[in-house]
């Protein structure tokens, strides 16, 4: 089952990388002069917003900004969850780099999901995860995290069922 997780994940995650508009020099978030043709530069008005993978419980949002997750190396993508969005105890098998954009990321670790148990983590926030490291997560409000990792991006539910679609 979480080979089926995984290849999900890396699927919805590459068609949404290739769905990026491609952006001309005439681009207000266009990168500067100064900046190489490695680096790349995003407005936080032009990020593009579909809705998340299937592996995530319904109701959130992605954008990638950066990368392929469903590929090898580095990436970086953007998560917006509604009010009490839910994410179960879970695993990566990488670390996971999560900075808080906007609004409440209440972040727990362990194999059960204990809400007096969370962090509640603001604007500005950051966790890093341990690859393995069981951990779950709520979003207090309106919230939007910046997640960077090394891929491919996979969500091992400690319990799948606990995803519904």
């Amino acid at each position: 089952m979480s080979n089926r997780i995984a290849t999900t994940v890396a699927a919805v995650l590459a068609i949404a990388a290739c769905s990026k508009s491609a952006e001309t020099a005439e681009a207000p978030n266009a990168p500067s002069a100064g900046m190489t043709a490695h680096a790349s530069a995003s407005a936080q008005q032009s990020v593009e917003w579909g809705p998340a993978p299937a592996a995530l419980p319904p109701g959130a949002q992605i954008a990638v900004l950066q990368g392929d997750p469903g590929s090898t190396g580095e990436f970086t993508i953007r998560l917006k969850f509604p009010n009490g969005y839910k994410i179960p105890p879970h695993t990566h098998p990488t670390t996971e780099n999560v900075t808080v954009l906007s609004g409440t990321f209440m972040a727990g670790m362990g194999t059960q999901f204990v809400e007096s148990a969370m962090q509640a983590l603001g604007r500005d926030g950051f966790a890093s995860l341990p690859a393995g490291q069981a951990h779950y997560a709520m979003a207090r409000g309106e919230t939007v995290i910046q997640l960077h990792a090394i891929g491919p991006f996979v969500i091992n539910y400690v319990d799948p069922a606990a995803v519904a679609r």
